[in-house]
């Protein structure tokens, strides 16, 4: 039996302090201040005690915003001398698709490697746009034993990204058919930084070198190739273009998998870039956009082994008036796949709006293989999504001077969080490999589509913008 994949977490505090969401605040002038079992003794986080040794450090109090919301010392303080202040700067992070609360979350998975859990319990609304108009199926977790994280059973998160024959051909009881090679990653979330906004070397480097730990695959441009990332060759990927791979023979020669991006007529190279090397494995990237379905499906008889289909940041198509939301896009591209009889023969990699861990099992019951991150890279390494890099201004957390072993420790304790909830999410429906949730849209239910079953025959029919059509 193999070995169980296991990645090793390493609590990573911050170098900075943290945008927090609340502060208690307490009214001295009514406390007592003779209750034997004070709640801020009670405190589960610490939080008090850290506030009163920042307070007594400072000449001028400040709020230190490190509440979890858990309402606990308000609730029981007999004098009532309690209340939680919002912090005003933790609005302006992000923007609306990257919302504060996103941006935190991910900061506790960086430092913990741990499931997020709020305090105060789940108070926003149950549906929105997006992967939020998706909920999906827990009927199986009653039964402990396929529990992901606690359980017995052993639950695959590994995805193949090689290309899969149809049918196997035997002679005399040997096999006779030719089997493309296999590339497995452990994880079906592989990291991509180019092209989101600056970066420096040294974010690279820690990208790459956490790649190469949890064993899965970076997408990087051909220039960042420099002395410090040749020892992670084998997870990288290339991004290479019909002009320039011949200028990059060696590269090839070193690398399990290239990525050509879609031009006309891309097709006629492969053949010579398996000639520099027999189990080359061979992604085309495509602008997910109104032509990409018809891309595909020429590029996926062709003979390549991964499509990549890159949308904005936001999750949203490119190049379109109206753009749908990566999920809708996903669903389309798997089911015409579907109808056509090749959907087990190539891969589908998809990038842009991967936030949170379920976007990743949502992404798969959509029809994805496996999805890339970006932004949740750099949020890892307290990004907070200002956007004064963009601007020419100076980083308020330096990214450039990141520590390699600090953010590659970060980097593993965010994909064990995202990995665990994937286990959970795969236990609670009763799925032993993620491999068995590709397209299982019967694993979730659709906001939108359960709002047409209901109420669109009597209320008729509506367009929303981005979506598609649905009931008024």
């Amino acid at each position: 039996m193999p070995e169980k994949y296991h990645i090793n977490v390493v609590k990573t505090p911050p170098r900075f302090h943290q945008v927090g969401k609340y502060s208690p605040v307490q009214f001295l002038e009514e406390c007592a201040g003779s209750c034997r079992d004070c709640v801020k003794k009670n405190c589960v986080y610490g939080v008090h005690n850290a506030a009163s040794q920042h307070i007594s450090s400072m000449r001028e109090p400040e709020y230190l915003y490190d509440c979890y919301g858990c309402l606990r010392c308000v609730q029981e303080c007999v004098k009532g001398t309690f209340s939680l202040t919002a912090n005003p700067e933790f609005k302006t992070m992000g923007n609306d698709y990257w919302r504060p609360e996103i941006i935190r979350n991910t900061w506790f998975e960086a430092e913990t490697g741990q499931v997020p859990v709020s305090g105060a319990g789940y108070r926003g609304p149950f549906t929105g746009e997006g992967f939020d108009a998706m909920w999906t199926d827990m009927s199986e977790i009653v039964r402990p034993t396929r529990d992901g994280i606690h359980g017995r059973e052993y639950i695959s998160t590994s995805v193949e990204l090689s290309r899969r024959p149809m049918r196997l051909e035997f002679n005399d009881m040997s096999l006779v058919s030719k089997l493309p090679p296999i590339l497995e990653v452990p994880i079906p979330v592989l990291f991509q930084l180019d092209g989101i906004r600056p970066v420096g070397d040294s974010v690279l480097h820690v990208a790459a070198r956490a790649a190469k730990t949890l064993n899965t695959m970076m997408y990087v441009q051909p220039g960042y190739y420099a002395d410090v990332l040749k020892p992670y060759a084998d997870n990288l990927v290339p991004c290479l273009t019909r002009k320039n791979y011949q200028d990059h023979i060696e590269l090839i020669r070193r690398s399990r998998m290239v990525e050509l991006a879609y031009e006309p007529g891309i097709d006629t190279v492969l053949t010579e870039l398996r000639s520099f090397k027999p189990d080359l494995l061979i992604s085309v990237g495509l602008r997910l956009n109104n032509e990409a379905v018809a891309r595909a499906l020429e590029m996926a008889r062709s003979g390549v082994d991964v499509l990549h289909f890159t949308a904005s940041p936001e999750g949203r198509e490119l190049d379109e008036l109206e753009p749908r939301f990566i999920k809708d896009a996903i669903r389309e591209l798997h089911n015409k796949f579907v109808a056509n009889a090749i959907r087990s023969q190539v891969n589908m990699v998809f990038s842009g709006g991967i936030a949170l861990a379920e976007h990743v099992a949502k992404a798969i019951i959509c029809g994805a293989d496996a999805v890339t991150v970006d932004y949740p890279l750099l949020i890892a390494l307290e990004c907070r999504m200002c956007q004064q890099c963009q601007e020419g201004k100076p980083c308020p957390v330096k990214l450039e001077e990141v520590d390699l072993n600090w953010g590659t420790q970060r980097v593993i304790n965010l994909m064990s969080s995202w990995r665990n909830q994937l286990l959970e999410v795969l236990g609670a429906m009763g799925i032993r490999e993620v491999r068995r949730l590709r397209g299982e849209v019967g694993r979730s239910m659709g906001f939108e589509d359960l709002e047409r079953e209901i109420f669109g025959t009597i209320f008729g029919e509506k367009k929303v913008p981005g979506n598609g059509v649905n009931h008024e």
